[in-house]
């Protein structure tokens, strides 16, 4: 059985966030703990992915906010072979979390790269984080699935978004998906 990592975002997810519960009630999920979840620095939070990448063998993603920018900067790098698939809740735009956090975030610019592996990205009306025209713009980049959850605001705890037993179900949809189409780094297109 494959692997869960989750991949939290700025601050990490705090206890009672729905990336806590799928640790607890998902056995094979993993956290992938940064040293520093206050100030992240994107070289170092790939080492760290990339290295729980490699233990793993390999992994489906559960990436939040920041964490989503980071999955998504996995595009050009080999250990993207052992990524299955990814869920991308509520991806953060740098160019909007930038000046809401000066100062704390260096992760350059946003990825636009196609990604190799399954994914979808889950987002919503009101996210402050990112507009939904925004969230659209980067599924269509990075060749993923796009699921507008409505007024969800981040996805987070302050959003209402505890335990969240629905996200268990994109997973599993992303998951099919995964499993039923070839892989994405055949030279011909995949509409996702």
């Amino acid at each position: 059985m494959s692997q869960i990592l989750i991949l939290p975002g700025l601050f990490g997810s705090g206890e009672g966030h729905w990336q806590q519960h799928w640790l607890r009630d998902h056995a094979e999920a993993r956290l992938v703990h940064q040293d520093d979840w206050d100030r992240p620095d994107l070289p170092a939070w790939m080492a760290k992915l990339e290295a729980a990448l490699e233990e793993a063998g390999e992994a489906y993603l559960v990436a939040h906010s920041l964490g989503c920018l980071l999955a998504a900067n996995l595009a050009d790098r080999p250990v993207a072979r052992k990524v299955r698939g990814a869920l991308l809740v509520a991806p953060c735009d740098l160019w909007t979390t930038d000046p809401l956090h000066p100062g704390q975030i260096s992760f350059g610019t946003m990825p636009t790269r196609r990604l190799p592996f399954q994914s979808m990205v889950v987002g919503s009306l009101n996210d402050v984080y990112m507009t939904i025209d925004r969230l659209n713009m980067f599924g269509r980049l990075w060749h993923s699935e796009v699921r507008n959850i409505g007024l969800a605001g981040h996805i987070n705890i302050a959003s209402g978004f505890g335990r969240w037993p629905s996200g268990y179900a994109l997973l599993e949809k992303m998951k099919a998906r995964a499993r039923h189409l070839r892989p994405r780094r055949s030279s011909v297109a995949t509409v996702a």
